[in-house]
């Protein structure tokens, strides 16, 4: 606000008198100001609330792993550190570059820069908010390339122990508990709190009595524990989660459609047997109207018992709408989040009655009819293996740098 506008104000206020549309107008100003108070200080910089608002709702949109409030306050934080130290070399982007990263990112997902910022700002997410993201990533990628780029050297010996590492002789499983908690309207804050709560716990047995308590997943009766899963079964997502935890570890809340997930590890080993990859996933879902309500559920029971195979899904669906009953095969980085993770835990034949749609109005049962190999070729090459040993080890000083300026800043929190 302006002390122009203020003043204006202040002379209303005094001359007209406070009518109740007038204190509406003030009582909304105020908390537009509020807004852009300052909520976080790194150092000589401000972060404020408008900003940790807007890069939770990107970062809610991007389904991002995690509560998107407290990663936002995270990621802004780490932002202002790297931008401060990049600055203070005088090392900064020009703008063609920072928008040749825009579309790089948008790219990601078979769109333009202009169609991104135009399909976030549909979700109340200002075009800067997206711009400063990927300006603050690519000025910490570039920056460290330049400072740290001549310290990582990789020979023939680094080479030839990554290709053993890929080679696909070994594989790696893993046991993990579940909870799956339905969102439901006007409940999403208390929902994501407790998930906040149940990612805390250290111990098994509090785990799985959340499971029991919580948990919309079939794994709910035996504490949320599911059998062992081949890592490479798993979205890739996920992937990066689990291994990221220690035993006993319970991930961020990860966002779901409709619901949150959380995932305890509960033990990983190597096998002897290689993990396949997978080029596609073929899976059936049949719609059953009434979400979680008992009719719908018992609905569900009734043929994950009645089938046994995908086709046997259309007898079900049999003088139905044809939209109740979608069965189809698509890449694993092309199926839903929440639908990869629930077929991950599919045998071929198997049925999952765990998800929703329609805002929790629509049950959906969930089969796995078969999973396509990817054909083994002869593994990546040694540029391509010695473009990741540099790129994992110039991570490794950028982390351990970024470690030390947090260390050395003044952050306060408001």
């Amino acid at each position: 606000m302006t002390q122009t506008y203020q003043a204006a104000l202040k002379g209303f206020v005094i001359t007209a008198g406070l009518t109740l549309g007038a204190l509406a107008a003030l009582s909304t100003n105020a908390q537009a100001q509020n807004l852009f108070d300052t909520a976080i200080k790194v150092n000589d910089l401000s972060i404020t609330q408008y900003e940790i608002d807007q890069r939770a709702r990107m970062l809610s949109v991007f389904r991002a792993p995690g509560d998107p409030r407290k990663l936002a306050r995270e990621q802004l934080i780490e932002d202002r550190l790297k931008l401060d130290a990049a600055r203070a070399i005088g090392f900064e982007l020009e703008q063609d570059q920072i928008e040749a990263g825009m579309e790089e990112f948008a790219s990601r997902v078979n769109l333009s820069a202009t169609e991104l910022t135009q399909a976030l700002g549909q979700q109340g997410v200002d075009p800067t908010t997206f711009r400063d993201f990927v300006a603050a990533g690519l000025t910490w990628r570039e920056y460290t390339q330049a400072r740290f780029g001549s310290r990582v050297s990789v020979n023939e010996d680094d080479v030839d122990r990554a290709r053993n590492a890929t080679s696909g002789t070994t594989g790696v499983r893993v046991l993990l508990s579940e909870i799956i908690i339905p969102l439901q309207p006007g409940q999403e804050q208390a929902i994501q709190e407790q998930a906040n709560r149940i990612s805390e716990f250290t111990t098994e047995a509090e785990f799985s009595a959340a499971a029991r308590q919580f948990s919309a997943s079939r794994t709910a009766g035996r504490g949320g524990r599911m059998d062992w899963v081949p890592i490479t079964q798993l979205p890739e997502g996920l992937r990066a989660v689990v291994l990221g935890l220690g035993p006993g570890e319970v991930s961020d809340p990860l966002p779901l459609e409709g619901a949150v997930a959380l995932f305890q590890l509960r033990n990983i080993e190597e096998t002897d047997a290689p993990n396949p990859e997978y080029e596609a996933i073929e899976y059936a879902a049949y719609y059953i109207a009434g979400g979680r309500s008992d009719q719908a559920l018992s609905r569900a029971r009734q043929i994950a018992t009645d089938v046994d195979t995908c086709d046997d899904l259309y007898g079900v669906a049999f003088g139905q709408a044809p939209e109740v009953l979608e069965r189809g095969s698509k890449a694993p980085n092309e199926i839903p989040s929440d639908i990869a993770v629930e077929l991950a835990k599919l045998d071929p034949g198997e049925v999952s009655y765990s998800l929703t749609r329609a805002n929790g109005q629509t049950l959906v049962v969930l089969m796995l009819c078969g999973r396509v190999r990817s054909i083994e070729g002869e593994g990546p090459s040694a540029e391509q293996l010695t473009n990741f040993i540099r790129s994992r080890r110039l991570e490794s000083f950028a982390n351990g740098f970024l470690e030390q300026l947090r260390a050395e800043a003044r952050i306060v929190e408001f």
